[in-house]
C-alpha cells in the first residue's frame, strides 16, 4: 500500500506567509514519497535476500518511522488551519479542558512553553481517554517522545522550516503566536468529539 498525499486548502493566513505555507507543504510531500520509497525498498530487499540485507532493511525500517511521523504530524498541522482560525465554542472539549485547567488559556501557555523550549520539534497536546485528561508533549524528532496510542488533538510544527522564512532563527516564539491567531478549533473540537470516552 502506498500513501497518497493530501491536499489541503488554507486560506490566507495572519502571520504565516503563503510562500512559507508553500514551501512547508513542499517538506510534508517529501515524508510522503520518503516513507512510500523506503516502505517498497525494505519489502524489495526482505523478498530478495532477507538475511543477506537484514542489516539495510533494520535501517530502513528505522527510518520508515521518521517519514510516516513527519507525514502524519503535518496532516494533523495543516488541517488546523483549513476554513480559517475558528474559536472555541461551548463543547465538551472545552467544559473537558476547564476541568483540568481551570481557563483553556491556561491549556493554551502550557502548550507555548513546551513549543518554546529550546531546539526543534513537535508540541503535541493529546488525549488520554483512559485516565480522562490532556497531556502535552514534546516530540523532538517525529517519532520519538510520543505518549503511546494516545490520540492527538492538536500539533504545533516548531522546526525552524516552519518559521525561518517569516521570521528567522530568532522568531519562533512570534510564529508560535501567529499559529494560535489562525487556529481553527473546531477542527480540534472534531478530534475529541470523535475520541472514545
Amino acid at each position: 500500500m502506498t500513501y497518497e498525499e493530501k491536499k489541503f486548502i488554507i486560506p490566507e493566513l495572519d502571520g504565516i506567509s503563503a510562500k512559507s505555507v508553500e514551501e512547508h507543504l513542499g517538506l510534508y510531500a517529501g515524508y510522503v514519497k520518503n516513507f512510500n520509497a523506503v516502505t517498497a525498498l525494505a519489502g524489495k530487499l526482505m523478498k530478495d535476500d532477507a538475511a543477506g540485507n537484514a542489516l539495510a532493511v533494520a535501517e530502513l525500517m528505522r527510518r520508515r518511522s521518521f517519514e510516516f511521523g513527519g507525514m502524519r504530524l503535518h496532516e494533523y498541522y495543516f488541517a488546523q488551519f483549513e476554513d480559517g482560525a475558528k474559536p472555541l465554542t461551548d463543547t465538551s472539549f472545552e467544559s473537558a479542558i476547564k476541568a483540568q485547567y481551570g481557563e483553556v488559556e491556561n491549556l493554551i501557555q502550557e502548550v507555548r512553553q513546551v513549543a518554546l523550549m529550546r531546539g526543534p520539534g513537535w508540541s503535541i497536546l493529546y488525549y488520554d481517554p483512559q485516565a480522562k485528561q490532556f497531556l502535552v508533549g514534546f516530540s523532538e524528532e517525529q517519532h520519538q517522545g510520543h505518549f503511546v496510542a494516545l490520540p492527538i488533538i492538536l500539533a504545533l510544527d516548531v522546526w525552524e522550516h516552519a518559521f525561518l522564512l517569516d521570521y528567522g532563527a530568532q522568531g519562533k516564539a512570534k510564529y508560535v503566536e501567529a499559529f494560535f491567531k489562525n487556529l481553527n478549533w473546531g477542527v480540534l473540537e472534531a478530534r475529541f468529539a470523535s475520541m472514545p470516552r
